[in-house]
């Protein structure tokens, strides 16, 4: 069967309609994080001051998204440093500092204006009005959000056969349920703290205020790349508990907007065209399958 120009002009649309305001490749879509509207955007406090390294949110993690279950009194974890996986979305590392012994757990940082978020031609990630940064299957596997994220956390399952782009999406069934995420939930040392970001921001300076020699005065994810929904406070610099220094406070799709604006259109409309080819393809397939033909 072949391909006539009003199909091709029509899945050539399908595409480019990514690339409107709103869409994925143009600021529209950075800005519309940036406008909940009425919606505040929900996070959590992590004081790394009361983390006691059970990694219970750990366990929580993988129970309530299906992943697979960790063993939390294996301690030998700790040993090195680990990063996020594609089937661990949280981890808990043990850092040596000068006031001893701290643990600190790592996840999606869900940031305000997300880099992950922008640079997805297909609008698979999307940051939510409450707060989450979730991913959806209509993934191309181009993998630019892990390319784009500061915090390295997006992981492609590489070695399955319908990939997945995996992390944490702040227990986005749950909230929307009315639950707190399931981490919050299991910490038995309330080291983790739910709430509106503003008010969690509130209650971070709180903590700093009553206890300065506990806290050094600093909130990370207040300021740094725009802000996230996860913050962090410590009794060290965020350095020694294994923080980049270096990030800004510039939300990084901010450093791309003049670029978006200034380089040819043909540019623009790469992506577009791919995803037009690739709609055209599947309806191909679609039709010789329905005919009985090979694909």
């Amino acid at each position: 069967m072949g391909i006539d120009r009003r199909t091709f002009l029509k899945g050539l649309g399908a595409g480019i309609a990514g690339i409107a305001p709103g869409g994925s490749l143009l600021p529209g879509r950075v800005e519309a994080a940036e406008a909940p509207g009425n919606k505040e955007f929900m996070g959590v406090i992590v004081d790394t001051t009361r983390c006691v390294g059970c990694r219970s949110c750990e366990l929580a993690c993988a129970e309530a998204h299906n992943l697979p279950i960790p063993d939390i009194s294996d301690t030998s974890v700790f040993e090195k440093n680990r990063p996020t996986s594609e089937t661990q979305w949280e981890v808990v590392n043990r850092y040596q500092t000068e006031k001893g012994e701290i643990f600190a757990k790592r996840q999606c940082m869900h940031c305000n204006q997300p880099g992950c978020v922008s640079a997805c031609p297909v609008n698979a990630m999307e940051k939510r009005k409450e707060g989450p940064v979730t991913w959806d299957t209509n993934c191309m596997g181009c993998r630019y959000c892990m390319i784009s994220c500061p915090f390295d956390v997006p992981k492609f399952e590489h070695n399955s056969a319908t990939p997945k782009l995996q992390k944490c999406n702040l227990c986005w069934e749950r909230l929307k349920q009315g639950e707190k995420p399931a981490c919050v939930e299991a910490c038995p040392a309330e080291a983790l703290t739910f709430g509106t970001r503003r008010e969690l921001i509130e209650e971070a300076n709180t903590r700093i205020y009553k206890k300065p020699n506990e806290y050094i005065s600093h909130i990370f994810g207040e300021h740094e790349v725009g802000g996230t929904g996860y913050l962090y406070l410590s009794s060290v610099p965020f350095e020694q508990i294994g923080f980049r220094s270096d990030l800004g406070t510039t939300a990084y799709p901010e450093y791309t907007k003049g670029f978006l604006y200034s380089v040819p259109v043909v540019l623009l409309l790469w992506p577009a065209f791919l995803s037009g080819v690739s709609a055209i393809t599947k309806r191909k397939d679609n039709v010789r399958r329905k005919e009985g033909g090979k694909v």
